[in-house]
């Protein structure tokens, strides 16, 4: 994705290199908020799934899918070991999904800058142009 911006003589041109698949599995992972809260409990300390599993009033089975959705997304690795499968937090994919939300903040923040600056020029001619003619 490339996006170049002119705003007050200086360009704006950032490539942020990120797979929008890639994008839209996280952004689709973290929407649910019971994958928030596992994210954050993984993010303490990892975890088996069904340690994961216990504080959530629904079953071992609907964790797991959560859990997958979560590991689709890259969010986090699931290692097996025997019967147990222990979870860990990959934070690189939300590094990446607030890298590119940075980049349209910045985008967006020059953009109503500008926009901000012209309101005002034009309200200052406005009040000017009113005050001549009272």
């Amino acid at each position: 994705m490339n996006l170049t911006v002119a705003a007050q003589g200086l360009i704006f041109n950032q490539v942020v290199e990120y797979s929008s698949e890639a994008l839209d599995r996280v952004f689709a992972a973290v929407a649910d908020p019971t994958r928030r809260a596992i994210l954050e409990a993984l993010a303490q300390k990892p975890a088996t799934v069904t340690e994961i599993a216990r504080p959530f009033p629904v079953s071992l089975n609907a964790i797991s899918k959560h859990i997958l959705v979560l590991e689709r997304a890259g969010l986090i690795i699931r290692e097996v070991a025997g019967r147990e499968h222990h979870c860990r937090l990959d934070p690189a994919p939300l590094r990446k999904a607030s890298a590119w939300l940075d980049h349209y903040r910045k985008f967006w923040d020059i953009r109503l800058d500008a926009l901000e600056r012209h309101i005002m020029t034009r309200e200052k001619r406005e009040k000017r142009s009113h005050g001549r003619s009272d």
